[in-house]
């Protein structure tokens, strides 16, 4: 069992008053007769260790001169039967496993191969290579070089060696050369030499590359994992920046990895299965503390929310515990909390926001005017070369357009383009054509308008537009509407809720910097809920979130971790409900990273049965000039699928072929 400074990291304990024999005719019981007694069963294996699963299965087969694994095989399915099936089998026993199922077949997994390769330390590897030896009669070596190619295989073959320098005592001088070769074979090279990544990455000390990272940053002015990402490719790529992601934290690569297996599109059980299971002796507290600290929700309510049945049972209890229970950070967790929302600060001071869609060369709204006409002419309607055209201009081209159609057949455009599609494809070719301000103000409207109001809406425009946008939608709501906007929210919300959106679209948000004593007093002024009147905490959290600007509110959320250990959302999520609790979480969400909130919608908008194409359609259209080529690498660090491909798989025809274009690219 692994400690970190004297104390036990796993999750999963030696069980007090261990008798193998007793157990053994436990799950025998639990397995004989018609049925089997599931929970009996995954109690038992989950609240034993691995050494003392070991001695049940011999007892078992002393007692009734049966296979343990083979029963149990045999009673349960699926990924239930998977889970507890490797809980019996040792450590290196249960990664030869997973390795031959990675290797066997048609097809490689290598992202098992990466995410057992590149996290084991010497011992464990020579532990694996020794178990699938003496498991499957095969040399582990072999069937890796059989079943790969190039430099991912050259690199797999390096860390199977298992020969890293173990080494504390770090040189200087070497770490700078280290630094200073990486960045030749790279960044300063045409082409890339990929002989010295394998070199140094596969070989080199974790301390002793811990201090080569940091130097790399000195001289290139870049983290090497931004360099990997652009000088390499493929599998080799995701493979060398998991030994950077190990190498800098164990316990930052699997609350990752747990996280997006069941964040995407569908749960990734043999990943879930396979951390849970090989880290539940080792660093799964640690696992967890991250996973709260960077998803900002526990790793057990995840669990329980995204599984079912004996499966979710079993998991929870490797996991050990629930991290939110006391709505807190671990106190290790909130240091790093705070570092993050310093980070989050530099971050979006520093990245460079781009849209998808960028001005046409060689514009000439006369001729794309006539091609418009042309495909609108006539028996039926060529929709193909309508959504070449508009899906590749900028908003101000597509009025340009507009004019010159006016001008040249005496016709409105839109009410053309209205008359000649229809469906998902019109509502998203209509919304092109107008203005953003139109836009968002026709989409608040719809969202106000008739029975029922649409909520989500509201809170996705108010929440995430600044001042300029938000007044160029007050004019152009009282130009289409006749009413203000003021008055229309007012109409149709109530209580809180409707302060709160009546705040956000008088568009009075500070636009000056960050001021750290203030900061402090705001957070002071929202951390106090102790009196339990909810009713004053939703207006001092109003009249911060509503009116700041959005560097001052980072440094908020920043001190208010700092004065309470816990997080502004989940603080947030604690004390309220309904529209106002979303209104926050939107704001609080925009704030942190506003392409990733964006990115978080979308995935939302085709998640499970049916699409939710007004969604869809409105964040593509709203976003396309701005950010949406951020909320693509969002989405697909999230998802881990590209938007294009989630796009791809969610529609159909034109409608599916203007939203690609919209898109602007797969990554």
């Amino acid at each position: 069992m692994a400690s970190q400074g004297g104390r036990y990291r796993g999750s999963v304990k030696d069980y007090p008053e261990f008798d193998a024999s007793q157990d053994a005719e436990t799950l025998y019981k639990a397995m004989k007769g018609f049925g089997s007694d599931k929970e009996a069963i995954l109690d038992l294996i989950t609240r034993r260790s691995n050494q003392q699963r070991s001695q049940i299965i011999q007892a078992y087969k002393s007692l009734y001169g049966k296979d343990l694994i083979e029963d149990l095989k045999y009673e349960l399915t699926g990924k239930f039967e998977r889970l507890i099936v490797g809980l019996m089998r040792p450590p290196a026993y249960f990664d030869a496993k997973e390795i031959k199922d990675a290797v066997d077949g048609i097809g490689t997994d290598e992202k098992c191969l990466v995410e057992i390769l590149a996290s084991r330390n010497n011992q464990q590897i020579h532990e694996l290579v020794q178990a699938y030896k003496d498991a499957y009669g095969r040399d582990l070596e072999t069937d890796v070089i059989k079943d790969t190619s190039g430099h991912f295989k050259k690199m797999l073959i390096v860390l199977l060696q298992g020969t890293r320098e173990e080494d504390d005592v770090v040189s200087d001088e070497l770490v700078e050369q280290d630094a200073r070769d990486l960045y030749e074979a790279g960044e300063q090279k045409w082409g890339t030499d990929e002989a010295q990544f394998i070199y140094v990455l596969g070989s080199r000390s974790m301390s002793h590359l811990q201090l080569v990272f940091d130097e790399y940053e000195k001289i290139a002015g870049k983290k090497l994992e931004e360099s990997i990402k652009g000088e390499l490719s493929g599998d080799f790529e995701k493979l060398m920046l998991s030994v950077v992601k190990c190498i800098r934290s164990i316990k930052d690569y699997f609350a990752s990895r747990l996280y997006k297996s069941m964040k995407g599109l569908g749960t990734s059980d043999n990943t879930l299965i396979r951390i849970m299971v090989s880290r539940s002796e080792i660093d799964m507290m640690d696992i967890r503390e991250s996973f709260r600290t960077h998803y900002e929700k526990s790793l057990y309510s995840m669990i329980k929310n995204d599984t079912s049945g004996e499966y979710k049972k079993a998991l929870l209890n490797l996991c050990g515990g629930d991290d939110d229970a006391a709505g807190e950070y671990f106190p290790e967790a909130a240091q790093v909390a705070y570092q993050k929302w310093e980070l989050s600060a530099t971050t979006a001071s520093r990245v460079e926001l781009k849209g998808t869609i960028q001005p046409a060369a060689d514009f000439n709204a006369d001729s794309d005017g006539k091609a418009l006409r042309k495909a609108m002419k006539g028996f039926g309607t060529d929709e193909s070369a309508i959504v070449d055209i508009l899906t590749k201009r900028t908003n101000s081209q597509r009025q340009e357009i507009l004019k010159a159609f006016k001008s040249h057949f005496g016709r409105d455009l839109m009410a053309d383009l209205k008359s000649e599609i229809s469906g998902s494809l019109a509502k998203l070719i209509l919304g092109l054509m107008l203005t953003p301000a139109q836009y968002d103000a026709k989409q608040l409207n719809k969202a106000i308008a008739g029975a029922g109001t649409d909520e989500k809406v509201l809170i996705e425009i108010l929440a995430t537009r600044n001042n300029q946008e938000i007044q160029a939608i007050n004019e152009a709501y009282q130009e289409a509407y006749h009413k203000s906007l003021e008055d229309a929210i007012s109409s149709d919300t109530s209580g809180h809720f409707k302060r709160i959106l009546v705040s956000l679209a008088s568009a009075n948000r500070d636009e000056a910097g960050e001021d750290f004593e203030k900061a402090s007093e705001d957070a002071k002024e929202v951390s106090d809920s102790g009196s339990g009147d909810s009713t004053s905490l939703e207006t001092r959290f109003m009249t911060i979130l509503c009116t700041r600007s959005y560097p001052h509110l980072r440094r908020v959320f920043q001190e208010f971790i700092k004065q309470t250990n816990h997080d502004v959302e989940h603080t947030i999520k604690k004390e309220m409900s309904g529209d106002v609790r979303n209104a926050f979480v939107a704001i609080v969400r925009s704030v942190k990273n506003k392409p990733a909130f964006f990115a978080d919608c979308l995935y939302k908008a085709m998640k499970g049965a049916g699409t939710d194409d007004r969604t869809l359609i409105r964040i593509l259209i709203s976003r396309s000039e701005i950010d949406l080529f951020n909320i693509r690498q969002e989405f697909k660090d999230a998802c881990e699928k590209s938007l294009h491909h989630c796009i791809e798989n969610e529609t159909s025809g034109d409608y599916r072929k203007a939203l690609l274009a919209i898109c602007g690219g797969d990554d």
